[in-house]
């Protein structure tokens, strides 16, 4: 099993992975089929028109979600990882005034957002809680070509065959194409007593069959230097987030009083835990805000691990670059084995699946550089997702804001807690990660679909929204 610490961690835009970053990504798919050779066109057939229809979790919390405004951008040939947060609001006004989209390489298509973009809230599509159906017509609407996508969490989106094949058991749970393919914490931990190696270094070893040495370095640089510049513009922003709750941006009072404090030298002994929460509330509050933002493993969940490298860079003043990628990489390769055995999708588990894997990922890295043991750090990723199973996922007004951006606060503090309890054991430990990570699926099953990011369950309907 390889997945690479690029689809771990993807940059891109709020306010989340599986619900704005997928529903574009997958309008970027159906754009590059109707070009291809991959259907059967008619003789002579011309798409002349496109409709969308989101379906499960994307149509009950899609508005909120900023879903719609995501597939229309996308279908304007817009990317997660390129699109201009400041233009977004400019490109949708267009083509919501000239009833088409215009994406480079292909003629104008009719798209008539308030008819053409269906929030289907009554018919789910069998294969995933995140289902969308893409469809293209020719001038007398006929139907020409038609595709169903699943985003699955994080960013990643699959065709329903794909999902299917995915979901079809293999005959090897390995991939003979790395040397370290493991896809369970056990098989990670024995190669890495038989190798000798940490479960960075494994990997590394890993990626460097696809990419340089340099191009791994730098590409785990880029993806540290976007999550450092969310959490600078998220310490620097004010005001009231979008989306009708009128919830103020507290990151920068926060941030300002800490530095008050800190340069006073006032004994405050909650200050580790002050810095480490405003940091990840600094990421959230810009990934609600539609911001840039970097999957970690998804926009949901992404402050805990950026607050978490920042928290270890403020507290240890010797630690390095290298130690910021031995982060990334180990966090990338527990969260390669949660995504292979469970979810880390909202609206397949609730939010155990997001900030419970983004905790237990944070947890392994800062046990790693931290010094600790392939066992120890498979054992603070363990407690960190332990004492996440259960959590629902239920934001007030479908938005990433409540209780969302306070729950990646208290994510990083167990994350920092279960390293810390780690590195002060030995290893052994009574829970394995992987009957942890299996627990998370299975309660995942078993969760009412109303606790799974439908905003119809828990404080989605025990709030009054103002």
């Amino acid at each position: 099993m390889f997945l690479s610490v690029f689809d771990v961690f993807k940059i891109g835009i709020g306010p989340s992975s599986s619900h704005t970053m997928g529903p574009m990504s997958a309008a970027n798919r159906f754009l590059a089929l109707i070009l291809s050779n991959e259907w059967p066109r008619p003789a002579g057939a011309q798409v002349a028109s496109l409709k969308v229809s989101l379906h499960g979790s994307l149509a009950f919390t899609g508005i909120g979600h900023g879903t719609g405004r995501a597939v229309i951008l996308g279908l304007m040939g817009e990317e997660p990882a390129s699109v201009d947060p400041d233009r977004m609001d400019e490109i949708i006004a267009e083509v919501e005034r000239t009833g088409r989209v215009t994406p480079p390489g292909h003629p104008p298509y009719q798209f008539q957002p308030k008819t053409d973009l269906i929030f289907d809230k009554k018919q789910p599509l069998p294969g995933h809680a995140n289902g969308m159906s893409f469809s293209a017509l020719d001038r007398d609407g006929r139907l020409l070509l038609k595709r169903i996508y699943y985003s699955i969490g994080g960013g990643f989106v699959v065709t329903d065959t794909e999902l299917e094949a995915m979901r079809t058991p293999q005959k090897s749970s390995g991939d003979a194409r790395v040397p370290y393919p493991f896809s369970t914490a056990k098989q990670m931990l024995e190669m890495a007593r038989g190798s000798g190696l940490t479960i960075a270094q494994m990997k590394r070893a890993n990626e460097e069959t696809k990419i340089s040495a340099a191009e791994l370095n730098a590409g785990l640089d880029r993806i540290w230097d976007a999550m450092k510049s969310c959490i600078d513009r998220g310490l620097k922003v004010e005001g009231i987030m979008p989306g009708g709750l009128k919830v103020k941006r507290r990151a920068k009072a926060i941030h300002d009083k800490l530095n008050e404090e800190w340069r006073s030298n006032r004994l405050n002994p909650l200050l580790a835990n002050d810095w480490l929460s405003v940091y990840a509330m600094a990421v959230n509050e810009e990934n609600a805000g539609g911001g840039r933002v970097v999957t970690a493993p998804t926009n949901g969940a992404a402050g805990v691990i950026p607050a978490t490298v920042r928290y270890y860079l403020h507290f240890h003043e010797d630690a390095t670059p290298e130690d910021i990628r031995n982060f990334l990489l180990t966090a990338a390769a527990v969260g390669g084995i949660i995504k292979h055995n469970a979810s880390i999708s909202g609206a397949e588990v609730g939010c155990q699946g997001e900030v419970g894997s983004a905790a237990a990922m944070a947890a392994a890295g800062l046990a790693a550089v931290m010094g600790g043991s392939p066992e120890q750090i498979e054992n603070a990723a363990e407690i960190a997702l332990e004492h996440h199973l259960g959590m629902t996922c239920d934001p007030v007004a479908g938005l990433v804001q409540v209780p969302c951006i306070e729950r990646n606060a208290l994510g990083a503090v167990k994350a920092v807690t279960a390293a810390s309890l780690a590195i002060k054991g030995d290893g052994t430990h009574f829970v394995p990660l992987d009957a942890c990570i299996e627990t998370m699926r299975q309660t995942g099953n078993d969760m009412s679909e109303k606790y799974k990011e439908t905003s119809t369950g828990g404080l989605a309907v025990n709030v009054v929204e103002c």
